[in-house]
């Protein structure tokens, strides 16, 4: 048994007809070019078709084709038309002999202005006026945005023409421009474009330049950091140089007994009555070794009197170190001087000291 529709369900599937034969669900896009161009771009991907025929009108027509397609993979996917100034477009989609959108509007309504040419940046003590020529258009607004090399972010400031004055500008200071144009909502709505950005300008005192990414206070500032460094560092090392001084002289160095007794420890395992004995006769001679050439000759020089003379008397007199005995004969004639030697006798001089040798006499070296 089949139940009755409803009274209202034909009035549901017609609307729902029109809606899908006029377009309802068609995504496109339009965009104003500055009142010159006019841009109608859609989906493209299917169920959209392979090929879609765009029909056109200003005004009140709406019977011409797309002279200018977009293609995209071999496929329509937006048109391209002239504008004729601040109009109405009407134009339809068509899928064959469905229409997939039908519909008609102000194209002043998708305005994307042209961005500003000829920018100029006048520097006048702290404040910088950027200028450019106005576009024919009312209702536009010129943002001017600049930022120093300090700065992480742009700064905005926007004006009704192209004369736009921004205060407390530092000169020593690289900053860069830029502007745009963009329509006020209160004249073009909400469906609005900005226009592109135009090219950046570096300015530091009024002297244009390449780029402000390099700066010369960013390079003082690492060569005084480097410096400072390197002056630390110095400093570092001259006060452990001074530590190391002052730690000699309030700790002396404890000299190593290994060098000063050679063999106590290697030979005698720190026995030191047998290391001293071992080292008795090498010490003595090291210390003959050691003394003057004069020493030792005047340690050998000895005075021995002949047979005949030696039981006369003699006195011995005191000499340098190394004279053993000097002998002079106490008999004599009572005429000789204790100051003159004997006669027919010879006097030896040595270190300074005179000695009376007789014929008998010899020197033992």
């Amino acid at each position: 048994m089949t139940r009755a529709l409803p009274p209202w369900a034909p009035a549901a599937v017609f609307l729902l007809a029109h809606l899908i034969g006029a377009g309802g669900a068609f995504e496109h896009q339009i965009i104003n070019f500055n009142f010159e161009t006019v841009q109608v771009t859609w989906d493209a991907s299917p169920p959209s078709g392979t090929n879609l025929t765009f029909l056109y009108g200003f005004k009140e027509k709406n019977d011409s084709e797309c002279p200018n397609y977009l293609l995209q993979n071999g496929r329509r996917v937006g048109c391209l038309l002239v504008a004729e100034g601040d109009t109405i477009l009407n134009f339809s989609v068509w899928n064959g002999t469905q229409c997939l959108k039908n519909r008609s509007l102000w194209i002043s309504d998708y305005l994307k202005p042209s961005s500003p040419r000829g920018l100029r940046v006048l520097w006048r003590e702290e404040a910088v006026t950027v200028t450019c020529p106005d576009l024919p258009w009312k209702g536009l607004l010129y943002e001017v945005q600049y930022k120093s090399s300090f700065d992480g972010e742009w700064q905005p400031k926007a004006e009704s023409t192209c004369n736009v004055t921004i205060q407390d500008l530092d000169a020593e200071k690289c900053y860069s421009f830029r502007a745009r144009v963009t329509a006020m909502k209160s004249s073009y709505g909400s469906t609005t474009y900005p226009s592109d950005w135009s090219e950046v300008i570096h300015q530091q005192r009024g002297q244009p330049r390449d780029s402000c990414q390099e700066e010369r206070v960013f390079s003082k500032s690492v060569l005084i950091y480097g410096l400072a460094a390197l002056l630390l560092l110095l400093l570092l090392v001259l006060c452990v140089w001074k530590l190391q001084r002052v730690k000699r002289l309030l700790m002396p160095s404890v000299p190593d007994p290994k060098a000063t007794f050679a063999g106590l420890f290697e030979s005698h395992h720190g026995n030191f009555q047998e290391w001293i004995k071992d080292t008795q006769n090498l010490t003595h001679l090291q210390k003959v070794e050691d003394r003057e050439p004069e020493d030792v000759l005047m340690e050998g020089l000895e005075v021995q009197p002949s047979k005949v003379e030696a039981e006369t008397p003699v006195t011995t007199m005191a000499g340098p170190p190394g004279l053993q005995t000097v002998e002079k004969e106490t008999s004599g004639t009572p005429s000789q001087l204790p100051g003159r030697p004997p006669q027919g006798e010879e006097v030896l001089a040595l270190g300074g000291f005179r000695f009376t040798m007789s014929d008998n006499s010899y020197v033992m070296l």
